[in-house]
């Protein structure tokens, strides 16, 4: 009998007197105790009556017992749902009711509404808060022995909602091997051992946290730092005990913002690695002037996990997310027909590999027009290919700009933008002019106690630029609108601009 993530990740835990996790206090938890408790909740779970193949949805806070639920979860064959703390009530109603979820999980503090929310979508509660307290773990204390199930390569492990910024959200389906086959590249290539210890202050409801960070550790068989969130003393304090850390740029910009973080304090430090939103190239030269290390940027989605990482070993080049990685093809297309492109042109990005997920649930539709038949996914994403290899993301299709029947990415705007003086960051968006159908609309955010020479940074553009990519009005405003993962939502630009050139 076999269950492929289980006997990987899980199944070794079971022999590990060391510890597996540090939570934010220094109290351990050995391997063995996490496999314990893993199993004590994939006991609950079928005491509950939730099958193989059933899904099982949780918004709750970060711990221990939470990464514990999710390997129990995986023991017991349950389709995992991850859902992110911010997401109200009427959110959830969505995912509990789209997923058909036989169990929800979630906050004591919240159990009045998502009680409601699972009652009417015909799915059962539990609670569970971010000291690992709740009925579902008073249910698992009193567990009995579990023996996991069985389960194909094929079969699905998870399903993670996409951000829904245009449209419902739609649910990704993973399987056991889209997850197994990209952790197993991750550790090959990111070089993870057992004496790797992971400084892991990134949420477990994102494919970040959970399906990289999380997966590749327990798979190298490493120890994770388990803090409950970023916060700037605690992830300082805890630097010099750690050999690795995964984050997403404000987590950088943040220590570079500190006095204490110093060559001294990450020197014997192997890796940091980025991810979930671009990172900017003045990050990556502050660091590497402040640290010596330099950062390595990667490319993944939540329907793929991984697809490109900077080299471990070679040249990790600033504004690139690397190359591909072994295993996953990525081409770049005419978004109109589909065609390859010539390399160095700008185009589609699409990606094929054992990382790559069945599609979405219950949108077949959906999965038609982003997943082709041959298996390469449309990813949304509009990226060039250089002649080495490496891959840069030029911006999201939806936020290309038409302007004037031209094409205008973003990112190409963005990145003058970003080398101007008093200039910390920049979003380029189209918003609606009654001449040019879009109009460019630069949004800039000053550098502390910095006024930018606006005339000084048109005359910048002029000079890089054709007329039609130059920006029509620019703003400056205290900070971009984030998500929770870092990405700056364009979506909210572009409804706050949106009337900008109504009585042009």
């Amino acid at each position: 009998m076999t269950n492929p993530l289980y006997d990987a990740l899980v199944a070794p835990l079971a022999s590990r007197d060391t510890a597996s996790l540090i939570d934010a206090t220094g109290n351990e938890i050995s391997g063995k105790a996490l496999h314990r408790m893993a199993m004590e909740y994939a006991s609950a779970l079928t005491g509950l009556g939730v099958k193989p193949g059933d899904r099982l949805a949780v918004q709750i806070e970060k711990s221990p017992q939470a990464l514990a639920l999710y390997l129990g979860a995986v023991a017991a064959g349950v389709v995992f749902l991850p859902l992110n703390t911010a997401y109200t009530a009427d959110e959830i109603d969505y995912f509990v009711g789209n997923s058909g979820a036989a169990l929800l999980v979630g906050d004591p503090a919240r159990a009045d509404a998502l009680r409601e929310v699972a009652a009417r979508n015909g799915a059962q509660f539990q609670t569970l808060d971010g000291a690992g307290q709740g009925g579902l773990s008073d249910l698992a204390a009193a567990a009995e022995d579990f023996t996991p199930v069985e389960r194909r390569p094929d079969d699905l492990a998870a399903i993670l909602y996409t951000s829904g910024t245009t449209g419902r959200s739609k649910g990704a389906m993973l399987s056991q091997s889209n997850l197994l086959s990209n952790a197993e590249v991750l550790v090959r290539e990111w070089r993870f051992t057992d004496a790797d210890v992971l400084l892991h202050a990134l949420p477990i409801f994102h494919t970040h946290g959970l399906f990289v960070a999380s997966n590749v550790l327990l798979l190298a068989g490493g120890t994770m730092v388990f803090l409950p969130g970023f916060k700037l003393d605690q992830v300082i304090s805890w630097l010099p005990r750690s050999t690795s850390m995964m984050g997403v740029p404000t987590f950088y910009t943040r220590l570079l913002d500190d006095p204490r973080f110093t060559r001294d304090l990450v020197g014997h430090m192997r890796l940091f690695t980025s991810g979930s939103a671009p990172l900017l190239a003045e990050t990556h030269r502050q660091f590497e002037d402040r640290t010596g290390h330099r950062i390595l940027e990667r490319y993944g989605m939540t329907e793929t996990n991984m697809n490109t990482s900077n080299p471990y070993e070679g040249d990790r080049r600033a504004g690139t997310v690397g190359m591909p990685l072994p295993g996953v093809e990525v081409k770049i297309t005419d978004p109109a027909t589909g065609a390859t492109l010539p390399e160095g042109e700008p185009g589609m990005i699409e990606v094929r590999g054992p990382n790559v997920f069945k599609g979405y649930w219950e949108m077949p539709e959906k999965t038609r027009e982003e997943l082709r038949e041959n298996g390469f996914f449309i990813t949304g994403d509009i990226g060039v290919i250089d002649a080495d290899g490496y891959v840069s993301i030029v911006g999201r299709q939806k936020d290309l700009i038409i302007t004037g029947g031209y094409n205008v990415y973003p990112k190409e705007i963005e990145l003058i933008l970003d080398e101007q003086p008093g200039v910390l960051e920049s979003a380029v968006i189209g918003v609606p002019h009654p001449d040019f159908g879009e109009g460019v609309v630069a949004i800039l955010v000053p550098e502390s106690n910095e006024s930018p020479d606006l005339e000084a940074i048109r005359s910048a553009l002029g000079q890089s630029l054709a007329k039609f990519k130059q920006p029509k009005h620019i703003a400056l405003v205290a900070e971009l609108p984030r998500n929770t993962m870092g990405k700056v939502q364009k979506n909210l630009l572009r409804n706050e601009m949106s009337e900008l050139f109504a009585g042009s």
